[in-house]
């Protein structure tokens, strides 16, 4: 079996601390993303397969098998490879939204094929994620991922709601990030176990991965991120570091996003970073990463699976520093 692809280096050294059966147990898992969107005819499985072929971290099919632990079996695989379906489906669908021409450095499905084709290529991966766990009759698993898919949905339509609103507040902001982000990392956890300190490490570290998303939006670089920097305020999304600004530099409150450009957008960013906004959500984030780590040692799990879990969660710190 083959590691998925564009492999970041935290998650390599999680794969290469699991005693070799991680790496086998993610392949696999690619075999049954590729088994997912592989024959669904020309040309929505093209756009499908290509948005696989993308690549990514994997951190929540990742965090499922970790979780089932080694003897996961068969159903742990197909919920890893389910929740990461659901991912990319927001991501294409997500691309539509923002009119974005790249993700990971690579031209976007709706960039290339169009508004209406990315739309329906998200239809089916998110089709595909659900008949995945149908077909095995796992009601829980098509519960937990139903229930993950409506906050993820629910987030969305806040942050559209809240677009170019320069006086959202912080706990507004997070909110809405645990519905869009950090959902999703505690459901992978609760599809690979059910169990309470697993649900608020994978809320922790989720919140924490959006929270250092958002630094780096701000921090870039582009050749980094695979886009531009600032994109989240060309959007008129406004996230944490924003918001934190604002409260050092009042005068950042009366900058009219929606009259933004590509180098206006780079310019607010060296004001946003000029207040140590940046600093302060990296700490932040970096306090959620811990309490994390402490709920895993109230999990009662085997060592082994404590440490690639928190080995997760610190790549998750790496990834951004």
């Amino acid at each position: 079996m083959t590691r998925p692809s564009a492999v970041p280096p935290p998650v390599t050294a999680v794969l290469d601390a699991s005693s070799r059966w991680l790496p086998a147990r993610m392949g696999a898992v690619e075999d049954v993303l590729r088994d997912q969107v592989g024959g669904q005819g020309e040309p929505l499985g093209a756009d499908a397969a290509a948005t696989l072929a993308a690549g990514g971290k994997r951190l929540r099919p990742m965090l499922v098998l970790l979780c089932a632990g080694e003897q996961g079996g068969d159903a742990a695989l197909r919920a890893a490879a389910a929740i990461e379906l659901v991912h990319m489906a927001t991501l294409v669908h997500d691309d539509v939204l923002d009119q974005a021409p790249l993700r990971r450095g690579v031209p976007t499905v709706a960039a290339t094929s169009g508004r209406a084709r990315a739309l329906a290529t998200g239809d089916l991966l998110l089709s595909r994620a659900f008949a995945l766990l149908a077909e095995a009759g796992d009601g829980r698993s098509v519960q937990l991922l139903a229930d993950a898919s409506v906050a993820l949905a629910r987030g969305e339509l806040a942050q559209r709601h809240d677009a170019f609103d320069l006086s959202i507040s912080e706990r507004r902001y997070l909110d809405r990030c645990r519905l869009k982000t950090a959902t999703l990392f505690e459901c992978a956890c609760l599809l690979g176990h059910d169990d309470e300190h697993l649900r608020r490490f994978g809320a922790e570290v989720g919140l924490a991965f959006q929270l250092l998303d958002d630094v780096l939006d701000v921090s870039g670089p582009p050749e980094r991120t695979g886009k531009a920097r600032g994109t989240d305020l060309l959007d008129g999304t406004v996230t944490l570091p924003l918001i934190l600004a604002i409260g050092s530099d009042p005068g950042i409150a009366e900058v009219d996003l929606q009259g933004l450009d590509t180098e206006s957008a780079a310019a607010l960013c060296d004001r946003i970073a000029a207040t140590g906004a940046l600093e302060e959500v990296r700490a932040r984030a970096l306090a959620m990463v811990a309490a994390g780590k402490r709920e895993l040692q109230s999990s009662g799990f085997a060592p082994e699976q404590q440490q690639l879990l928190a080995l997760v969660a610190d790549g998750v710190v790496q990834r951004y520093s």
